[in-house]
């Protein structure tokens, strides 16, 4: 079994086969470790739509494969491309670095053609990859030093981060945005521990970090999504970290539903919030995320239905009364004010626009 760490990898080209690119099927963690093959882009978009898939920056290199396979598909055909772009755009509407990813890939072959354009395809694709995972390490370098901090505050007392949804190596090719710091701070010897919110109704915090954590060794316990203001409460909590899918370049950010929550509880309790993500999440052409950033409402099902293991068997039960109404909003928006800083490759910024474009000052020419 894979587990997360240096060699690590969510996405990757089958190495005896150059026309399937081989994915973990997140779907099926914590109980199994399934690799499933993308076999065409159509595989790709049902990838990144059933969630087999999950994280903007993995959602974009999955897009960036994906069109690898479509061009291998039809030898580089350029109305069958445009058509899999069409179907990998509409795929998920809320996560950024899908339009980017594919913004990129077509951009990297406009004056390619037959099998030429289907090796450039694959060098970007391997350039999106590779480069995500220096963006993570980068992420994680800046948000250590946060926790080295906390933990010369605490005399190296245990440093407690709560985190919500998965931001982790399974998000992104390697290291994750939000767990890029805490797994940096275990390596470095700096006695960490990580309150992980289950995260409803998909549970990505109890399936999916959690399970990164136990296979990294990483001091952890598993909460409903509602302890987190009680633990910060009763001074359980140091720093709450997250990832976002979005974010706006005034610095508002798109997260997993729930943690506007947490965002209103830290700043309630004075706990930092610190927001982890790679700058392919900014959206530069968008200053307010209540209006510009649209919210993806998913099947009702991840609601009223849950997976899990009955004794050796694995299972899917229903969990409310037959007929029952339900709304499944799958992310909210935290307002920039309530952002302690963000987290990026680049360093760590204020949630502003000027903090932005300090660090990123051609995105913010470019978008002012």
């Amino acid at each position: 079994m894979q587990k997360p760490g240096k060699n690590f990898r969510t996405i990757w080209l089958a190495p005896d086969n150059p026309a399937i690119v081989q994915i973990i099927d997140q779907r099926r963690l914590p109980h199994e470790f399934i690799v499933a093959d993308l076999k065409s882009y159509r595989d790709g978009v049902r990838a990144i739509a059933d969630m087999q898939v999950r994280g903007a920056p993995l959602i974009g290199g999955t897009a960036a494969w994906s069109l690898y396979l479509a061009a291998l598909e039809s030898d580089g055909n350029r109305e069958h491309i445009g058509k899999a772009a069409e179907e990998l755009a509409a795929s998920r509407p809320t996560a950024v670095n899908l339009q980017w990813a594919l913004a990129r890939m077509l951009t990297a072959v406009s004056e390619q053609e037959g099998a030429e354009l289907v090796a450039v395809f694959r060098r970007e694709a391997e350039a999106i990859c590779d480069e995500d995972v220096e963006i993570s390490l980068g992420i994680g370098r800046h948000g250590l030093t946060l926790l080295e901090a906390i933990a010369r505050r605490k005399n190296g007392a245990r440093v407690n981060v709560l985190t919500h949804c998965n931001a982790g190596a399974l998000a992104t090719i390697n290291w994750g945005t939000a767990t890029a710091p805490i797994y940096l701070a275990h390596e470095a010897g700096i006695d960490i521990h990580v309150w992980v919110d289950e995260t409803r109704p998909r549970n990505q915090g109890s399936q999916l970090t959690a399970w990164e954590l136990q296979q990294s060794g990483v001091p952890h316990t598993l909460i409903v999504d509602n302890a987190g203001g009680h633990l910060m409460q009763h001074g359980m909590v140091d720093i709450c970290i997250t990832g976002t899918d979005r974010t706006t370049r005034n610095g508002d950010v798109a997260n997993k539903i729930g943690t506007y929550l947490k965002a209103l509880a830290a700043h309630d309790n004075d706990v930092p919030f610190y927001v982890a993500l790679p700058s392919t999440t900014i959206d530069w052409e968008s200053s307010d995320g209540l209006q510009d950033i649209p919210i993806e409402q998913r099947d009702p099902r991840e609601v009223t239905h849950i997976w899990g293991r009955n004794g050796e068997r694995l299972q899917e039960i229903v969990t409310v009364a037959a007929g029952t109404p339900v709304s499944n909003y799958a992310f909210d928006v935290t307002p920039a004010r309530l952002v302690t800083g963000l987290i990026t490759e680049a360093g760590i910024c204020e949630a502003s626009a000027a903090g932005l474009a300090g660090l990123f000052p051609e995105h913010a020419r470019i978008a002012s």
